[in-house]
C-alpha cells in the first residue's frame, strides 16, 4: 500500500507552499509546524540539499477525536505534507495517507477517522 498521495505541480516552490496551505485551510487544517529541511541540514551538518519543506497539518476536530480514541496517537500527529523540488526542477507536493499510517495501530475506532481524514487530504492534493 502506498503511504502517501502526491502530485507534480506547475508552480514555483513558494507558490506551492501558499497554495497547499490555502487548500488545507479549505479542508479545516491549519499548519502547526513548518520545517525547512534545506536550511536545517545546512545549519546542522553543512550540506546543500534541494528545497524541501515539511508542513505539519492539523484538523483540530479530527485530532481531538483521534486522541480520545487512542491516547498515544499524538506520536503520529500532525499529518505531514511535503513540498519538494525534484532533481528535474519540478515541484512535488505529497501528503501522508492516514489509512496507511493508522494500520499500524490496533484500534478499530480509528478506522472511521482515518477514512475521513484520508478523503480530506486526498482532496487537498487533487486540488493543487
Amino acid at each position: 500500500m502506498q503511504y502517501y498521495f502526491n502530485k507534480i505541480v506547475e508552480m514555483t516552490f513558494e507558490e506551492t507552499i501558499d497554495k497547499v496551505t490555502e487548500e488545507l485551510k479549505k479542508e479545516g487544517f491549519g499548519v502547526l509546524t513548518e520545517i525547512d529541511v534545506k536550511a536545517a541540514l545546512k545549519k546542522k551538518i553543512d550540506v546543500d540539499f534541494r528545497k524541501y519543506r515539511i508542513l505539519g497539518a492539523c484538523n483540530p476536530s479530527y485530532a481531538y477525536k483521534a486522541l480520545l480514541a487512542e491516547d498515544k496517537i499524538g506520536t503520529m500527529l500532525p499529518c505531514n505534507v511535503i513540498v519538494q523540488e525534484r532533481e528535474d526542477g519540478k515541484i512535488e507536493v505529497a501528503a501522508i495517507d492516514p489509512i496507511a499510517s493508522m494500520q499500524a495501530v490496533e484500534n478499530e475506532s480509528l478506522g472511521g477517522i482515518a477514512v475521513e481524514v484520508h478523503a480530506k487530504l486526498k482532496k487537498v492534493i487533487e486540488n493543487m
